[in-house]
C-alpha cells in the first residue's frame, strides 16, 4: 500500500516520487497537506530546517519536478547580494512562463521586484496555479539589506498572486527572525538519517551485475566502520563507490564466493582503515586512491595536503599548549619562582620527597585546574589578556582534540573522574 495518497496528483506520479525519495515518505505527506491542490493558496512562507545531507534540497527539487508544479530554484549562495537574487527569480520565472527574454532583467530594488514579479505572472498558465519560490541556503538572506527576508516571508500579501516562498537552512529559525516584527513561517524539521534508513538508501545504488544482498551486505560492513565518524550521506555515498571494487575483489578472483562474508571483510578491512585516515579531507583524487589500491600502498606515499600544507595555529592557542604543557609537568609549588619577577627569597633545600627524585616525565603528565592553566597563561603573553569568548572556545577546541587523540586509549580515560592533561606528544601532534 503506498504512504503517498493525494486526490490532486496522479497515483502513478505519487508512486514515482515515493521510490525517488525514501525515508521522507512523512515529510512528503506533510508538503503535500500543505500545498493542497494546485489551484488553492497555499501557506506564504515555509521555513525548512536540518542538518547538512539531511534530504532538504532533493526532496524539494524531487517533489516539484516530478508532481510538474511551477517552481523557481536559486541558491542564495551563489546569487549573494539582492540584486542577483532578484534578477534570477525574475529570469528563471520567465522561462517558466514560457515567454522569451528578448532583453536582460534589471531590478535595482523591492519596488521594481514586485512590479516585475506581477507582470511575469501575467500568463494564464501561472494564474491557475500556485508558483513556488524556493531559496536554498537562505541563512545568506540575513547577510542582505534589512528588508528582503520579510518581503519573501509575506511575498504572497505584497503582490497579491498565488505564490509560497520556501526557505532551505542548516539553522533554526530563532537565528533568523528580525528584531522588528515579521510574519512567521511555518516551520518544518528534516531529522538526520538513521543507521537503518542510509542502510536503505545506499544499498538501492547496487550495480547490476552483483545481487542486492550482497551489496547490501557490504554497506553494512561500510557503515559499521565509518557509521560513528561521518554521517553525511554523500561523503558515504562516495566512500561506498570509491572502495567497492576492493570488496569485491575475491570474488573476482574465484577465491571467494558472495555469502562468504568472513574473507570478503578480511580482504576490505586494511583499505577501509586507510580510507578513515582522508575522511571529508579529500586528500588524493578518486582516481588516485584506486591507483593507490591496487598498488598495494600507504597513503603516504602520494602526496595529499598534509604532506604540504602547514597549519597556522590561531595565536592564543600557542601559548595555551604552551601552559598547558607547563602546568602538566611542573610542580604546583614551582609555579611562583618560574612565572613571578619578584617572587623573594627561596631558600634551597635538599629535601625531596620519594615520588619527586623520578623525572616528571616519566611520570606522565598531571591534572590541573583552568584557574592556573589562566595564570600561567597570563603570566608568559606580553600583552594583556582579556579572560574573553575567544580564549575559553580556544580552550574548548584543545580539550576537544586531546579527547578525540584518546579514542581507544580507555585506560587513559576514567569515566566521569577524567581530567585534561596534555602530554608532549599531544603537543607535537597539534604543532605538527
Amino acid at each position: 500500500m503506498p504512504n503517498l495518497e493525494h486526490p490532486a496528483y496522479p497515483a502513478a506520479d505519487l508512486a514515482r516520487l515515493e521510490s525517488l525519495v525514501p525515508c521522507r515518505e512523512s515529510q512528503v505527506s506533510m508538503l503535500l497537506s500543505i500545498f493542497g491542490e494546485r489551484q488553492q493558496f497555499s501557506f506564504p512562507s515555509i521555513f525548512i530546517y536540518g542538518h547538512t545531507s539531511s534530504g532538504k534540497t532533493y526532496v524539494m527539487q524531487t517533489l516539484l519536478t516530478t508532481l510538474q508544479l511551477p517552481h523557481v530554484f536559486v541558491n542564495c549562495v551563489e546569487h549573494f547580494t539582492s540584486r542577483l537574487l532578484l534578477e534570477e527569480i525574475l529570469i528563471q520565472l520567465q522561462n517558466c512562463s514560457g515567454t522569451e527574454q528578448t532583453s536582460p532583467v534589471h531590478c535595482d530594488t523591492l519596488n521594481d521586484f514586485v512590479r516585475l514579479f506581477k507582470q511575469a505572472l501575467a500568463s494564464q498558465e501561472l494564474q491557475d496555479q500556485t508558483l513556488y519560490i524556493v531559496l536554498d541556503r537562505a541563512e545568506q538572506l540575513r547577510e542582505m539589506e534589512a528588508n528582503i527576508l520579510p518581503a519573501f516571508l509575506r511575498l504572497q500579501e505584497l503582490t497579491d498572486r498565488n505564490v509560497t516562498v520556501v526557505l532551505l537552512s542548516e539553522i533554526v529559525w530563532e537565528l533568523f527572525r528580525p528584531n522588528v516584527g515579521c510574519f512567521e513561517p511555518f516551520t518544518m524539521y528534516f531529522p538526520d538519517y538513521s543507521i537503518g534508513h542510509l542502510q536503505k538508501i545506499l544499498s538501492q545504488n547496487h550495480p547490476p551485475e552483483y545481487s542486492a544482498d550482497f551489496y547490501a551486505a557490504y554497506i553494512n560492513i561500510l557503515l559499521g566502520v565509518f557509521y560513528m565518524v561521518c554521517r553525511d550521506l554523500k561523503e558515504l555515498q562516495h566512500l561506498a563507490a570509491l572502495n567497492f571494487a576492493k570488496y569485491c575483489e575475491p570474488v573476482v578472483r574465484g577465491e571467494a564466493n558472495e555469502r562468504d562474508t568472513r574473507k570478503l571483510w578480511k580482504n576490505i578491512e586494511p583499505h577501509l582503515k586507510k580510507a578513515m585516515q582522508t575522511v571529508y579531507l579529500r586528500e588524493i583524487s578518486s582516481s588516485q586512491w584506486e591507483r593507490l589500491q591496487q598498488d598495494g600502498g600507504e597513503p603516504g606515499q602520494l602526496k595529499g595536503l598534509s604532506a604540504h600544507t602547514h597549519v597556522e595555529l590561531p595565536y592564543y592557542s600557542k601559548f595555551l599548549l604552551i601552559a598547558a604543557y607547563l602546568a602538566s609537568y611542573n610542580p604546583v609549588r614551582t609555579d611562583k619562582r618560574f612565572f613571578l619577577k619578584h617572587h623573594g627569597k627561596i631558600r634551597k633545600t635538599n629535601f625531596m620527597k620519594k615520588h619527586e627524585k623520578t623525572s616528571n616525565h616519566l611520570l606522565g603528565p598531571k591534572p590541573f585546574p583552568l584557574d592556573r592553566l589562566l595564570a600561567i597563561l597570563y603570566s608568559i603573553v606580553d600583552n594583556r589578556v582579556a579572560p574573553t569568548a575567544n580564549i575559553f572556545s580556544q580552550i574548548t577546541s584543545l580539550v576537544t582534540l586531546q579527547l578525540l587523540s584518546m579514542v581507544g586509549q580507555h585506560d587513559q580515560l576514567d569515566g566521569p573522574r577524567y581530567k585534561c592533561t596534555v602530554s608532549l606528544d599531544f603537543i607535537r601532534t597539534i604543532a605538527r
